[in-house]
């Protein structure tokens, strides 16, 4: 997708999806065979449910009908929030994946998976976790440390295991 293309798609839509209480996360074009598919990714602090996708959808599908933006040709519109291993790429990203556990790649080189606690300007207040029956151990990161960060799947949490009692 040109820079002004999505330039375009990004003016056009982000009004729409800010109206109803959603972040515009991502646009992309991709062509599968002789169509496009423009996948559009929103989220909000509280997540985004399938009525909200549902309702975002339409009013995106409306405004694309009614411009020129896609150009002449058929394209499909997908709409869908960030999936399970999302990349942090925002302040509010972090600020979302509190309480997740993140890898990290650092400016220094190497890796650390730890779990958010809190987030600020600055950085991210971090627990790792111990290793081998050692405590798990508190460390702050300031974003200029982060070269990467994603978020982990976690199957089994024990704190998830408690609430479900």
């Amino acid at each position: 997708m040109s820079t002004t293309q999505s330039e375009r798609l990004r003016e056009l839509l982000e009004p729409l999806v800010s109206s109803q209480g959603l972040d515009l996360e991502e646009i992309a074009v991709d062509s599968v065979g002789r169509k496009r598919v423009l996948r559009v990714v929103v989220d909000s602090d509280t997540g985004a449910d399938l009525d909200q996708i549902a309702d975002v959808s339409r009013a995106l599908s409306a405004k694309l009908d009614e411009t020129d933006a896609m150009g002449e040709g058929e394209y499909t519109l997908e709409v869908g929030t960030p999936g399970a291993e999302r990349l942090l790429t925002e302040h509010r990203h972090y600020v979302r994946a509190t309480g997740r556990l993140v890898k990290f790649q650092l400016a220094e080189g190497g890796e650390l998976v730890a779990r958010i606690l809190k987030a600020d300007d600055d950085g991210v207040d971090l627990e790792v976790p111990g290793v081998k029956g050692r405590k798990a151990t508190a460390r702050t990161l300031a974003f200029e440390d982060i070269t990467r960060a994603r978020v982990q799947v976690e199957f089994s949490r024990k704190d998830n295991e408690k609430a479900a009692e």
